[in-house]
C-alpha cells in the first residue's frame, strides 16, 4: 500500500475540485494498494473520496485476498449475479457529500462501456477531469524500494539471457529457445514474463515486433532476444542480439553501430538533459552511418509496475530528466530481409549519470 502517493492524489483532488477519484487500470490499482489481481472481465476498482475512506471494490472471489494483500482500508465485493453499479453507488452514496459533483477517471484507461455505467449510476455527476497524467507524475520518480524491486528483476533478465544463449545449437527453433528460457524461469520462481518473450533469427529480426515461429537457428546468423520478467511486482525489459558462429561483415557492422548508438546515448543521460535530446544522441550516430531510415521506432520508455510507462524518450517530447526515472534505452536498425539489430538496457537516473538494471554484455557475442 503507498500511502504517499494516495495523499498526494488527494491534494490533487482538492487543488482541483474533484469529490470522487476512480481508478479502473489495474496495474495502478495495484501500485496504489499493493494487491495486484486480473480480474478479467469483471469489475476491480478503487474509488477514493476526497472527504472519505478509500476502498476497493473486487469480484466476490477476490476479496479475501484483497483483504490478506498490504491494502488496509475497506474492501467490498460483488457476485456475479448482482450489478456491480448499483452495490458502487450505494457505497459511495454514504461516503459522499449531497453536493459532491465532479468524479476524476483514467481517461487513458477506461473503456466506453464502463463509462457509460458510471453515467448511468452517477446520473447528476461530471467526469471531465482525467487522472492519468497525474498517475503517470506520480510513477515518474521511483523510491529506492522501487528501484531496488527493478534490480532484482534485472538479475532474473541477465539469468534469462544466459539460459537463452545456452540453449542456441543448429535446428534449434525460435520458439524452442523460448520454452527453454520459460522453463528454466519457472522452476526457479520467476512465474511471470513482462510480455511475451521475443526470440528471433536472421531476417525476422528485423521486424522490431516479430513473432517468433519455428524457424530454426542457422550458422553465421544473427540471432535476437527481447525480454524480461515481473519480480515483486516490477518489471525488466532488455535486449541482446548475438552471433551463432561468426557473423558476416554487414551484419557486424550493423552491430557495432546499434552498440556505439546504445553507449552514446546511455553515457549522456543525467539530470538535466531532456527525453528528446537523449533520443537524437542514438539516432544522430545510426543516421551519421546512414542507416537512420531503419531506426523506425521511439528510443525508450518509462519501466515500473508496467513494462511501458511514462516518459517516452522521443523527439518532440522536452520533459527534463530528473534523479531517479526510470527508462529503457534501445536503438536499433531494421533492415528488411536481410538483419535485425537491437540492444536494450533499462536504466535508472542517478546524481550525475544512470546505472542499469540489467548486466549482460552488449559486446558481441559469438555462440559456437
Amino acid at each position: 500500500m503507498n500511502k504517499t502517493k494516495l495523499v498526494e492524489l488527494k491534494k490533487w483532488m482538492e487543488t482541483q475540485q474533484v469529490d470522487c477519484a476512480y481508478l479502473s487500470d489495474t496495474t495502478h490499482i495495484a501500485y496504489f494498494t499493493g494487491y495486484a489481481s486480473d480480474p478479467h472481465e469483471r469489475v476491480l476498482a478503487l474509488f477514493i473520496p476526497l472527504e472519505a475512506e478509500a476502498f476497493l471494490f473486487t469480484p466476490a472471489l477476490e476479496v479475501e485476498d484483497a483483504q490478506n494483500s498490504s491494502w488496509s482500508g475497506d474492501v467490498f465485493g460483488y457476485l456475479d449475479s448482482e450489478n456491480p453499479w448499483e452495490k458502487i453507488a450505494e457505497i459511495l452514496k454514504k461516503r459522499l457529500p449531497v453536493s459532491a459533483k465532479n468524479f476524476a477517471v483514467e481517461k487513458g484507461h477506461l473503456v466506453v462501456e464502463r463509462m457509460e455505467e458510471m453515467r448511468s449510476a452517477f446520473p447528476n455527476m461530471e467526469f471531465s477531469k482525467d487522472l492519468t497524467p497525474l498517475v503517470q507524475r506520480l510513477q515518474l520518480i521511483k523510491t529506492e524500494d522501487e528501484i531496488k524491486k527493478l534490480y532484482e528483476a534485472g538479475t532474473w533478465a541477465d539469468v534469462a539471457f544466459e539460459t537463452g544463449f545456452k540453449a542456441v545449437h543448429e535446428g534449434a527453433s525460435e520458439q524452442e529457445v523460448i520454452a527453454e528460457i520459460e522453463y528454466e524461469l519457472k522452476k526457479r520462481g520467476v512465474s511471470q514474463m513482462s510480455f511475451d518473450t521475443m526470440v528471433l533469427t536472421g531476417k525476422n529480426a528485423a521486424s522490431p515486433h516479430g513473432e517468433p515461429g519455428l524457424s530454426k537457428i542457422q550458422k553465421h546468423e544473427l540471432v535476437l532476444f527481447d525480454l524480461g520478467v515481473v519480480w515483486n511486482g516490477y518489471n525488466s525489459d532488455a535486449t541482446r542480439t548475438i552471433s551463432f558462429h561468426q557473423p558476416t561483415e554487414f551484419d557486424e557492422k550493423i552491430y557495432q553501430i546499434v552498440l556505439e548508438a546504445q553507449l552514446a546515448a546511455q553515457d549522456f543521460v543525467k539530470p538535466g538533459v531532456t527525453a528528446e535530446e537523449i533520443d537524437k544522441v542514438a539516432r544522430d550516430v545510426i543516421t551519421g552511418y546512414g542507416y537512420g531510415e531503419y531506426f523506425n521506432h521511439r528510443l525508450g520508455h518509462g519501466i515500473g509496475t508496467t513494462v511501458h510507462e511514462f516518459p517516452s524518450l522521443v523527439e518532440g517530447n522536452d520533459l527534463v530528466i530528473e534523479e531517479g526515472m526510470c527508462f529503457s534505452i534501445e536503438p536499433g536498425i531494421y533492415i528488411p530481409e536481410k538483419v535485425g539489430v537491437r540492444i536494450e538496457d533499462c536504466v535508472h537516473v542517478t546524481k550525475n549519470g544512470c546505472l542499469p538494471f540489467t548486466n549482460t554484455t552488449k559486446e558481441l557475442q559469438v555462440i559456437i
